[in-house]
């Protein structure tokens, strides 16, 4: 089954970030550029993208509201292969645990692998984090129970809370006055329950809000819930956060504009056909309420 330039999503491993592209074995990375245009047209139905590098046999057609955009059988061979599913207890390398900031009262505790550097918060839209430790995997994973239960944060935040809170954020200050106040919490646990093997971090608070673009745009209202075939999105990239781009349009879902946020996990697994954003400027594809969850409006 043939099929045209295919998205992979959005990767951070610098400040920029960069769209992935797939066309059988080619693969291409586009940078993005705060201010530059976006845009693109859904073609056909949306195919699972496969797992670990692998094609997915059956080519299977998969929800379009899926984020994972992966057939039952590569979802759980990707996941046979994860850290998160505990599967890798024998990994050698070293990880580091960190504390990150989403929004007022929105931490979480997390371990990501050292060689990947902060890639993993700006993957994931972190506003601000510090790092709290370093050391092996089994170290790292005991003192990330710990400080959940310690410090009463959640292992995950749902991305519509990220987005719901991300138009309206704090100073820089108060961002950071949470992650001290915290990270304070965190150290006075070493010596109770505290792995010995892992070895603490000094505190220096790392914020992302200037990369991200989250200071000079304005705030996003709607959210992209669903690509279509023939849907087309388009427009003027003013911020980004993990896989989320916020795109300034002309129009869209009933003929308004402003600022629509495109989770790009919900693109991966589609065909995309390049539409000029200057000349559509606009998205048609159903759109829903940042914070409200409403359909908003209709499509086309």
């Amino acid at each position: 089954m043939a099929f045209g330039w295919r998205c992979t999503g959005v990767a951070w491993p610098g400040d920029e970030p960069r769209l992935g592209w797939s066309k059988g074995a080619e693969r291409r990375v586009s940078v993005l550029a705060y201010g530059g245009g976006l845009g693109f047209r859904a073609v056909g139905e949306r195919h699972c993208v496969g797992a670990r590098g692998n094609v997915c046999p059956l080519g299977a057609v998969v929800s379009v509201r899926s984020t994972g955009a992966r057939c039952p059988e590569c979802a759980r061979l990707d996941r046979a292969h994860s850290v998160a599913a505990d599967t890798l207890l024998d990994d050698p390398r070293t990880y580091r645990v960190y504390l990150a900031w989403f929004g007022p009262g929105m931490v979480k505790v997390g371990i990501t692998r050292e060689e990947r550097g902060a890639a993993r918060l700006r993957e994931q839209g972190a506003v601000a984090f510090t790092w709290l430790g370093r050391g092996p995997l089994m170290a790292a994973r005991r003192t990330e129970e710990v400080l959940r239960a310690a410090l009463g944060v959640p292992d995950r935040i749902p991305y519509a809370r990220k987005r719901a809170v991300r138009g309206q954020l704090p100073g820089e200050q108060e961002r950071s006055a949470e992650v001290v106040e915290l990270y304070g919490r965190a150290a006075a646990l070493e010596g109770r329950g505290w792995p010995e093997s892992l070895e603490p971090l000094p505190l220096e608070v790392v914020d992302h809000a200037e990369i991200f673009g989250l200071e000079c745009s304005a705030a996003a209202a709607r959210s992209v819930s669903e690509l279509v075939d023939g849907g087309v999105v388009a427009g003027r990239l003013v911020a980004a956060a993990g896989p989320d781009l916020h795109l300034a349009v002309e129009g869209g879902g009933g003929g308004s504009g402003g600022v629509v946020v495109l989770d790009t996990r919900l693109i991966t697994g589609w065909e995309l056909a390049a539409v000029d954003p200057a000349a559509a400027n606009d998205v048609r594809v159903p759109l829903i309420d940042i914070g409200g969850g409403g359909v908003q409006g209709g499509l086309f």
